[in-house]
């Protein structure tokens, strides 16, 4: 650049944007799968004009003033003085579990629509096709299933390129029972789904993020990790026990510069683990009505899946860039947490 400048030129992003791995092929690199595809299509017309000219006599590439020219045009310089707003997560590769459905769709829709890959993970079969996106890779995959998970994040990471950003949301909402008529059964699934299925991932993503840009890991928490209700000891115990587990994380991970915050919902009905059956006995619990149940927040709003994403997306985000070990109700006010 320096050699072929004129006064008028912008140096343009100089990271390669074609990686040749020996044996293998090569790679595409860019802010996007957009991006990615357009370097892709440049490196297999020049592979095939390569092919072409060599049966013809041999291939010669422009000299070094000419590729400058080529690549400094005045119309590319245009557009570098024009540029154009970056989407805050361009760039930025995002795994979210239990991404099918609730909370966890949503997040992952928060993050595609800011320019991230999502890698989403979800129980159900038909998560591949949650979003009809090319940034968006979902796997079916049981999450209490350790070689599975591990498959899952190498397949991100040779698809996408690594990882930067962990979203922890799948769960279960077992049914309400008083500890006295606690089923065995009932208390394992949760443990397995709730807590084990988390710290997994987690452990098989911290190799990813601690070589990943500006890393995050984000909890989905619950209400019931700090003010627990009657008849859900199943279910609240190991949200308490997932939070723990994150507030350590963030301890352990800060030396690596991977931030761990937890948000805790409340009250999200939008999501596939309020049935009726649970809201009527959620509010049974409480001594309301349904209705009364889903306004019992201070500012008597209605909480959706899509505030929750807002905040776990902020989260991740440069603005809380020296925020690490925090934990953000998402309730509308609760006198048990304030």
């Amino acid at each position: 650049f320096n050699r072929n400048k004129a006064p008028e030129h912008t140096m343009l992003d100089p990271a390669p944007r074609w990686v040749l791995l020996a044996g293998k092929g090569w790679a595409s690199v860019g802010k996007g799968i957009k991006d990615c595809g357009i370097v892709d299509d440049i490196a297999k017309h020049t592979a095939r004009a390569i092919q072409w000219a060599n049966k013809c006599s041999c291939y010669q590439c422009l000299d070094e003033k000419n590729l400058f020219d080529v690549e400094y045009w005045e119309l590319e310089q245009a557009k570098l003085r024009k540029g154009g707003a970056k989407k805050g997560f361009e760039g930025k590769i995002v795994c979210v579990s239990g991404a099918a459905s609730g909370i966890g769709k949503a997040c992952a829709q928060a993050f595609l629509e800011a320019g991230a890959c999502v890698l989403g993970l979800d129980i159900t079969p038909a998560t591949p096709s949650t979003f009809a996106s090319p940034s968006f890779l979902g796997l079916a995959v049981d999450l209490a299933d350790p070689q599975a998970v591990d498959q899952a994040l190498a397949t991100c990471a040779q698809c996408f390129g690594g990882l930067d950003v962990l979203v922890m949301n799948a769960g279960v909402l077992p049914p309400s029972a008083h500890i006295a008529d606690l089923d065995p059964a009932q208390w394992d699934r949760s443990v397995s789904i709730n807590l084990t299925a988390s710290q997994r991932l987690l452990t098989a993503s911290i190799p990813y993020l601690t070589r990943g840009v500006e890393p995050a890991v984000v909890l989905v928490g619950s209400k019931n990790a700090p003010a627990p209700g009657k008849s859900m000891a199943a279910y609240s115990v190991m949200k308490a026990a997932v939070t723990q587990l994150a507030r350590i994380a963030a301890l352990e991970l800060a030396p690596h510069g991977v931030r761990v915050n937890t948000v805790h919902p409340d009250a999200v009905f939008d999501t596939g683990l309020w049935t009726q059956e649970v809201l009527e006995t959620r509010a049974k619990a409480y001594g309301l009505t349904v209705d009364q149940y889903k306004r019992r927040n201070l500012l008597k709003a209605e909480i959706t899946s899509h505030d929750v994403a807002k905040a776990v997306k902020a989260l991740a985000g440069p603005d809380f860039l020296k925020v690490t070990g925090a934990q953000l109700p998402i309730n509308g006010g609760d006198e048990r947490t304030i």
